[in-house]
């Protein structure tokens, strides 16, 4: 059985999957991943999800509010290899986005990475849609920014 526990980012079981996460990245994109260990610093005071099958942690993410009026930014999306395609990374961002509402936010917005196909689609499947790079990713060629409108005015 899945569950959803909402967190901080000082929580251990959101340290040891993000330790996975990087791990996971590093092996993706061995030339660049240097460049984006400073912007995957996640603050505590950041609204994390930790993803539990058999009381288990096997995935997580998180968001943290932008300058932006009304918009956050997804973090730190993972779910570990054995527990992929059971719907785990879809109910983590749904609880993500559902938190967001709760506070009032109308945005989310994402970055991803070229060599995360499965990531993009599962995005683009939930109502993301490719918008321009934003910082700190103008400059990233293997950057995909995405976006969504988490309610209608």
């Amino acid at each position: 059985m899945i569950s959803l526990t909402r967190t901080s980012a000082d929580h251990p079981d959101f340290g040891l999957l993000v330790e996975l996460l990087d791990k996971d990245l590093w092996n993706r994109y061995p030339d660049t991943q240097q460049s984006f260990v400073a912007f995957n610093v996640i603050k505590l005071d950041a609204k994390v999800v930790v993803a539990y099958v058999d009381n288990s942690p096997v995935g997580c993410g998180c968001f943290r509010e932008r300058a932006e009026q009304g918009v956050v930014e997804i973090k730190r999306m993972y779910v570990d290899n054995e527990a992929r395609g059971k719907g785990i990374a879809k109910k983590i961002l749904g609880e993500l986005e559902a938190w967001a509402v709760e506070m009032g936010k109308e945005r989310a917005i994402l970055e991803t990475g070229k060599n995360q196909p499965e990531a993009v689609s599962l995005y683009d499947k939930l109502g993301y849609e490719v918008i321009d790079r934003y910082e700190p990713y103008i400059d990233s060629e293997v950057s995909i920014c995405m976006g969504k409108l988490l309610i209608n005015k």
